[in-house]
């Protein structure tokens, strides 16, 4: 049997497949049993060569079936390999880009690019929050300082060395260090995540309703 078929039609012919294969399985038995002194085997109420026959009829057909399945998927598989579609961020293969749409389509580990994300954005704040923490810390120690030299009433504040804790907080500011400009970076890989998850499943979708294979 020889014929052609849109990529489309060719996997809801495998989908239909699988069900058909496992249904039969399900459904048949191999095996029975038969009294010596009776024609009928027990289970299926026939006669020993209709049950022989059923038997091997349906075993046939669900190898045929196999053998159609194995020849789709195949034809299918050579066709991904060898069909090319183009996005914003590159040319792929169909195959590659049905890898790359299922890598994105939902955090594994597998999907890099938002684990990546998720790092980033969990580091930042935390040292953000550290920042924050250690310059409050700061901000509280150099009041101390300044209580300590002006006195409780502030009375001598123009003639008492202040500078030394403009210095003291100057030198202990803890800033951050952020050489990705982590924030854009995030909202720069967000945005490549959904345009390309995108253009993938549109791509795909054309790739798959325009391109033939034949099944031989």
């Amino acid at each position: 049997m020889e014929n052609k078929l849109l990529i489309t039609q060719a996997l809801d012919e495998r989908d239909l497949l699988v069900k058909k294969i496992n249904s039969k399985i399900e459904r048949i038995d191999f095996v029975d049993g038969k009294k010596r002194n009776e024609e009928k085997v027990i289970q299926q109420v026939i006669t020993k060569e209709e049950f022989c026959k059923k038997v091997k009829t349906s075993y046939q057909q669900i190898q045929d079936l196999i053998k159609r399945y194995q020849k789709i998927d195949e034809a299918i598989i050579t066709s991904n390999a060898n069909t090319y579609i183009e996005t914003s961020f590159g040319t792929y293969s169909v195959a590659v880009a049905l890898s790359m749409r299922n890598r994105l389509r939902e955090l594994n580990a597998m999907d890099f690019e938002t684990i990546l994300r998720n790092k980033m954005e969990e580091n930042y704040y935390e040292v953000l929050e550290l920042k924050d923490l250690r310059n409050r810390r700061l901000e509280e120690d150099a009041e101390k300082m300044r209580l300590s030299i002006l006195g409780k009433d502030g009375k001598y504040k123009d003639d008492k060395p202040l500078s030394v804790v403009d210095a003291y907080i100057s030198e202990n500011t803890v800033e951050l260090i952020d050489p990705l400009n982590v924030l854009d970076e995030i909202e720069s890989l967000k945005d490549k995540h959904t345009t390309l998850l995108s253009e993938l499943e549109t791509k795909i979708k054309i790739s798959n309703a325009t391109t033939f294979i034949e099944i031989h």
